[in-house]
């Protein structure tokens, strides 16, 4: 409940302010008279969000074993991949984010294109939108409890609204910098998790070699599948199902957050320790470039409204 609480609130957050910042700038542009085309946008890109959730969660039911385990584990790669792709752009563009959406709509306005309008809405919502999605089905698939991933994602979505509101309405100051470096490097570590799993999903699926495949190493007096050193490449890396209860408190916590599991084979805990180097250190050497005595000379990114609305 707790990842996906932080999940849902900094996707949530990075959607409420952009879609603040388009609304603060039609309002000081006098042009309030083409809100209802901004809305309608994020209106479809929220439905589409709903859309793509709801045939993954239903859809799944109609199929076999392993198609819903290969499906999940290809649907979880494509998160990674999406989440990983925007905790860069973001770390990359959030200092110009509202001088690239305010260029956008003045040129939609120019243009006088009604539709122009509609789809400044929809992208900017349903890049964050399909993202969560993917996102919160892969750790629902994971956790195997939805309803508290659900709540968790729900609250979260809640706060950023109430925040984004805050920040329009010139009630709170926030740094973006800040904001994002912190719940960037969160979103790298539940990545990670979130890629471990897919790699556990296409185990079970046979679509990668492992303990679910012919490929596993197997103890010659028992038969089951080696555990530790012996088990390398395709085996389990380690079992500590006996200390960590599958399915417990300890358990969910430690997947929510770190992407542990009790039981983790050879090519997940690689994968994990993989990703969180190589992006751990491209995300770490970024943040650093813009804390550097150069970079804390410029002004800062703190959202804010005057007492107009304007961000």
């Amino acid at each position: 409940m707790f990842a996906t609480f932080l999940i849902g609130l900094r996707e949530g957050l990075e959607a409420a302010l952009v879609v603040g910042i388009l609304v603060a700038y039609l309002t000081r542009a006098g042009r309030r008279d083409s809100l209802p085309r901004l809305w309608a946008g994020v209106g479809l890109a929220i439905t589409l969000s709903l859309g793509i959730g709801a045939i993954l969660t239903f859809g799944a039911y109609s199929l076999t074993f392993e198609a819903q385990e290969l499906i999940g584990g290809l649907l979880s790669l494509v998160a990674v991949a999406m989440v990983t792709w925007m905790i860069f752009w973001m770390q990359r563009t959030a200092r110009t984010l509202k001088h690239d959406l305010e260029s956008g709509v003045q040129r939609a306005l120019a243009a006088r294109s009604v539709w122009a309008l509609v789809a400044i809405g929809f992208v900017s919502v349903a890049r964050e939108g399909i993202e969560t999605t993917l996102l919160l089905w892969s750790m629902v698939q994971s956790f195997g409890d939805a309803p508290s991933a659900l709540v968790g994602a729900l609250l979260g979505l809640a706060v950023a609204a109430v925040l984004g509101w805050a920040v329009a309405k010139g009630m709170l100051r926030l740094d973006l910098r800040v904001f994002f470096t912190w719940t960037g490097a969160f979103l790298v570590i539940v990545a990670a998790g979130v890629l471990a799993y897919a790699i556990h999903d296409l185990q079970e699926a046979g679509a990668l070699p492992g303990p679910f495949t012919a490929a596993a190493p197997l103890d010659a007096a028992t038969g089951a599948v080696m555990t530790g050193w012996a088990g390398l490449p395709f085996g389990w890396a380690f079992d500590v199902s006996t200390v960590v209860a599958p399915g417990g408190p300890l358990a969910a916590i430690l997947q929510a957050t770190v992407g542990f599991m009790p039981r983790m084979s050879w090519v997940q805990v690689i994968a994990w320790v993989v990703y969180i180097g190589v992006v751990g250190f491209f995300f770490a050497r970024g943040a650093a470039a813009r804390t550097t005595p150069t970079a804390t000379r410029e002004p800062r990114v703190v959202v804010e409204s005057t007492s107009q609305g304007a961000l």
